[in-house]
């Protein structure tokens, strides 16, 4: 189909199925996720009451993708920290922080791909280490706006905790990133499935 200007309109009945209005037909999850792989926008309502369950579906889709065995994107820690962030004041500042993080990864996708196909001795992830590590930086001070009486930071204390903490980090970004490269390696050599 032609991707249009405006998002594919997606009905979901009350017996659970998804009807394509574009294409007059019936879909499901996986052929949603294919959508969305695709670049093609949609949006989801209830058929009965109009409502937008474009989020809800989405969802729905992540916890499919994520229950795929090898598929898993989203670490344990990070739901953790995720689930620990609802109710907080930094409930806000969260949505806008990961959708800068992803643009991010995504528009330097390929050269994180090429650099991690060329060279995996070293520091093969300096530069994402750089960049989680200043995005964590401008996180925490967005952070400190919103405690105006709590600890400031970069006094000592925090100075002589950092280093410490610091290598425990790396580290776990080191071990998700080879997560990462892992699944990268194994999706490069599934055959594509043709449709």
């Amino acid at each position: 189909m032609a991707k249009s200007d405006q998002p594919t309109t997606i009905k979901k009945y009350a017996n659970r199925r998804l009807y394509n209005t574009g294409t007059s037909t019936y879909v499901t999850l996986e052929d949603l996720a294919a959508m969305v792989k695709e670049g093609e926008d949609f949006l989801v309502f209830d058929a009965k009451t109009g409502d937008d369950i474009t989020r809800s579906v989405l969802a729905q889709i992540i916890f499919e993708q994520e229950n795929k065995a090898g598929q898993n994107l989203l670490p344990t820690t990070f739901l953790r920290q995720l689930i620990r962030f609802y109710g907080d004041s930094m409930q806000m500042v969260v949505p806008k922080y990961l959708e800068q993080s992803i643009d991010m990864l995504t528009r330097e996708q390929e050269k994180f791909r090429k650099q991690l196909q060329t060279t995996f001795s070293g520091t093969p992830f300096a530069q994402l280490e750089e960049q989680v590590r200043r995005n964590m930086e401008l996180f925490q001070q967005t952070f400190s706006m919103f405690k105006p009486f709590g600890p400031r930071t970069g006094t000592e204390q925090d100075k002589a905790a950092e280093p410490a903490s610091g290598e425990d980090d790396i580290d776990e970004l080191r071990k998700q990133m080879k997560e990462m490269q892992d699944r990268l390696d194994r999706m490069s050599k599934e055959p594509k499935k043709e449709e």
